[in-house]
């Protein structure tokens, strides 16, 4: 009895699918085995919904006494993957923890000032695993993630899409006649236009803002005249949703309980710029002082655009409700929802994006209907202990990488009524904030078979942050983007024609696309980004602000500093720098006398090729670069600095990551000019680093080599006269010493 007992209790803690499995198979499904001792987790592979070669006819019954018994096995194991993946999920995470534990144990105390790991996320090669968990929050706002990583939001669909819903009260007869939105949106352009604008052809002049400083205009049609004074462009039409929080611009970053400022005349002079619709490179934003007043100034002009663009769509929603005439239409959509796309390098550069368009669009005194706050808060902020150690390293080092550093990442985000859902489907969002890397994984290369660009046909306002920071991370993820971009749609995506611009329909987004580039210093290939990616009618602004003093002169040691020149064909040839380094560079340190010699590398295409052949011709030298393990950067330091060593080979992505300090330095040589200006005199003053530890005296020497296509970053090392004057003089070799002792 008590035997039987025992069987009629363990059948009646079955679930209801267990009991039916039981019966049809006469057994119970492996996966319900209780195991005592597990070797390791159980993994489950999710199976597709159903093989296709299980795929019943239409016209056969559906019933499940004509499924074989192989089917209904395979869709039990199918429900029991998806019960046991919360289950699943918690051991991994479980694991997770302790690896991080253990490697937060390993590090050192000077090398362990950045969260991210070395080059594996700066170059994309660790992906993700943020976004393919599950998080609380899915169950209350079903919110779900696919393999391409789209995500899906059924609760809040209805209330944010654009084709059912109707204006807000009292935004019903809004007044756009005069809005330059209307106008740029309005404009038709001829077949002749379009053909000019390509061709490239575009009328210059030059003007000088307060702030802004000189303005390179540059105008493809003489009918979009360039902008003039600061007077032509004054503030654009702010819409009613934005007019009580506009001119709190600045309380997004404002130190809690002191007064926030009015917006701030270079906040004036962009919006101004944005507001006339042309292309804007400002290359002066440093992430210490113009950072944060160009992000809310942009912030700003994003949210306008989108609110006035889903104003006009849900105004003529009511018109075709109301009229009856069939043959009205209204072309006020592009083939896809998306408008906006924000490129920012760092997980944290997103947070306080969003966290500006909050504090823009809640009404005062009241909370702002956000979706999926919690969750966009765990990814994208910086959880606790998750802070690096308060090391040495300079202001614009901790502006750069505070918060989150994860450079990996995507996110929708649709705004409708006063509220504003994150992690909205892509072809159901106003905007997309990404990351180069983040978008690269789904668009895929032409050799994928899944890939999807759809959503990026209609972009009509595209804002790079930060362009300098994408430089030291891989630059041709950006340009992947930006490849692209406004290409005609692979499918139609559900949309009404009837609704679409005609401009849309004929290929011509491109060339009605805003482009705002905002980086921290002046560089070709940022420029040319402008150049090659960005066909504007109503043309480009670009500020040229090159400083008179170089950073030279922050140099502390007594150093005589060595520019020397090579003849060069073009600004990608660097062969000729190459083989002048090694017929007349190289040869002049190769005595052991000239022991304690540091190479400092930008490109690590050109470390790569020094570091072979150094290896080629048996010299003595260590290498870093961002690609280095912490052991190894610790063996390279300690024999450079013994001398051991002959030669560092250090790359210049590495000291952007790090900002090492290296001791013993004597003799220093820049293959190339630093990206970064400020990057020379902090190389430069390493040099007292071995000077106080060694105590003796020691003679240094410094050599740059430069062409006549390194102009911009001369002239912000050596400053614009002096950098003017080496490049139209006949002499190939330019000496400065800094650091003199003044006789009194």
């Amino acid at each position: 009895m008590g035997k039987r007992r025992r069987e009629n209790q363990e059948i009646t803690s079955l679930t209801r699918k267990q009991k039916k499995h039981l019966k049809e198979f006469g057994e119970q499904h492996p996966f319900h085995d209780n195991v005592v001792d597990k070797p390791e987790n159980t993994r489950i592979l999710r199976l597709p919904d159903r093989p296709q070669h299980l795929e019943p006819d239409p016209e056969e019954d559906s019933d499940e006494e004509q499924q074989s018994a192989y089917q209904k096995l395979l869709s039990t194991m199918i429900q029991g993957a998806d019960d046991s993946s919360e289950d699943e999920e918690s051991d991994d995470e479980d694991n997770g923890e302790e690896v991080e534990g253990e490697s937060e144990e390993e590090e050192e105390e000077e090398e362990g000032e950045v969260a991210e790991e070395d080059s594996e996320e700066e170059a994309g090669e660790t992906p993700d695993n943020s976004q393919n968990k599950d998080h609380p929050e899915k169950t209350s706002g079903d919110i779900e993630e696919n393999d391409e990583g789209e995500f899906t939001d059924k609760k809040n669909e209805a209330a944010f899409c654009l084709e059912i819903n109707l204006p807000v009260e009292g935004e019903e007869n809004m007044g756009e006649e005069e809005d330059m939105f209307v106008k740029h949106q309005e404009a038709e352009l001829s077949e002749d236009e379009v053909g000019r604008i390509l061709q490239g052809s575009k009328i210059k002049t030059q003007v000088k803002w307060p702030k802004l400083g000189t303005l390179q205009c540059a105008c493809p049609l003489e009918g979009f005249p360039a902008v003039g004074q600061l007077s032509s462009a004054p503030l654009p039409t702010i819409h009613k949703t934005l007019e009580a929080n506009w001119c709190l611009l600045n309380q997004s970053f404002a130190p809690q309980g002191s007064a926030v400022t009015d917006v701030t005349d270079l906040q004036k002079e962009l919006l101004g710029l944005m507001g006339t619709y042309r292309d804007v490179h400002f290359a002066n934003s440093s992430p210490l002082r113009e950072a944060k007043e160009v992000r809310s100034a942009y912030c700003l002009h994003v949210l306008n655009h989108v609110l006035k663009a889903n104003t006009r769509v849900l105004r003529n929603n009511a018109k075709l409700k109301e009229t009856k005439d069939v043959n009205v239409e209204f072309r006020d959509q592009g083939i896809t929802r998306p408008k906006v796309l924000i490129l920012v390098p760092f997980r944290d550069g997103a947070l306080r994006v969003v966290q500006t368009f909050i504090t823009l669009l809640e009404p005062k005194g009241k909370i702002m209907d956000v979706s999926n706050k919690k969750r966009f808060k765990e990814e994208f902020g910086e959880g606790p202990g998750e802070s690096p150690p308060q090391l040495h390293r300079p202001d614009d080092y901790h502006s750069v990488f505070s918060g989150n550093i994860d450079d990996h990442f995507r996110i929708g985000v649709s705004i409708m009524k006063r509220s504003m859902r994150l992690y909205s489907p892509f072809y159901s969002s106003d905007i997309i904030i990404a990351s180069p890397l983040g978008l690269r994984t789904v668009l895929g290369a032409d050799s994928e078979k899944k890939r999807d660009f759809d959503f990026l046909s209609s972009i009509e306002l595209l804002i790079v942050d930060q362009a300098d920071v994408f430089l030291m991370q891989n630059w041709e993820h950006l340009l992947h983007v930006l490849k692209h971009l406004n290409l005609q749609p692979l499918d139609s995506h559900g949309v009404d024609f009837s609704r679409v611009r005609i401009w849309n329909l004929n290929n011509w987004a491109a060339h009605y696309r805003q482009t705002l580039v905002f980086s921290a210093i002046q560089e070709p290939q940022i420029t040319n980004i402008l150049t090659k990616y960005c066909h504007n009618y109503r043309g480009q602004v670009c500020s040229k602000t090159i400083p008179k003093v170089g950073s030279i002169c922050q140099v502390l040691v007594q150093l005589p500093h060595v520019f020397q020149m090579f003849q060069s064909d073009s600004f990608m040839d660097q062969d000729a720098r190459f083989q002048f380094f090694v017929d007349k560079i190289l040869p002049q340190y190769r005595d052991s006398v000239m022991s304690h010699t540091f190479i400092y590398v930008p490109s690590y295409f050109d470390f790569v090729r020094l570091r072979n052949y150094l290896k080629k011709e048996d010299i003595s030298f260590a290498s870093v670069s961002e690609y280095s393990q912490r052991s190894e950067v610790s063996r390279a330091r300690h024999f450079f600095q013994k001398g051991e060593k002959q030669f560092m080979l250090f790359s210049e992505r590495f000291h952007f990551y790090k900002r090492y300090t290296i001791k013993g330095i004597h003799n220093l040589i820049f293959y190339g000019l630093p990206t970064y200006p400020h990057f020379y005199s902090e190389v430069c003053n390493m040099l007292q680093a071995g000077v106080r530890e060694g105590g003796g005296s020691v003679s240094f020497s410094c050599t740059a080599l430069y062409s006549r296509y390194d102009m911009h970053r001369l002239a912000t090392i050596a400053g614009a006269d002096r950098a003017a004057q080496m490049l139209q003089s006949k002499k190939t070799v330019h000496l400065f010493i800094t650091g003199e002792e003044k006789s009194t």
